[in-house]
């Protein structure tokens, strides 16, 4: 489980509608600085990528990425990741991968 996890409605609408934001092929990332040490994260897959089966692999194996990159990343941010309707049925490589690419864009790593 990540210990700073976004869970109000409040703070993911202030993420989408104040951050800054880049997609892929399978994810679109939100990006706020919060002004703390640490960062939140939320993870938002919809109906339309699958049932609740294929939905909470996709949330897991999200997650998962972005726990095993964490000590790569900048502090300070509110973050909420998007799974799009591609991202359905795909690998872990796949999905880290697409983590990756979007904190890059983000200029968020660090090292």
């Amino acid at each position: 489980m990540l210990r700073n996890a976004m869970k109000d409605s409040a703070s993911f609408r202030r993420v989408y509608r104040e951050g800054k934001s880049y997609a892929n092929k399978y994810l679109v990332m939100y990006l706020l600085e919060n002004g703390t040490e640490g960062n939140r994260v939320g993870i938002s897959v919809s109906k339309k990528v699958g049932n609740s089966v294929v939905r909470h692999r996709t949330v897991r194996l999200i997650r998962e990425s972005y726990r095993l990159q964490e000590e790569k990343m900048g502090r300070g941010y509110d973050m909420v990741i998007v799974a799009r309707t591609n991202a359905k049925g795909r690998t872990y490589q796949e999905i880290a991968s697409a983590v990756l690419h979007l904190c890059k864009l983000h200029g968020i790593l660090t090292g």
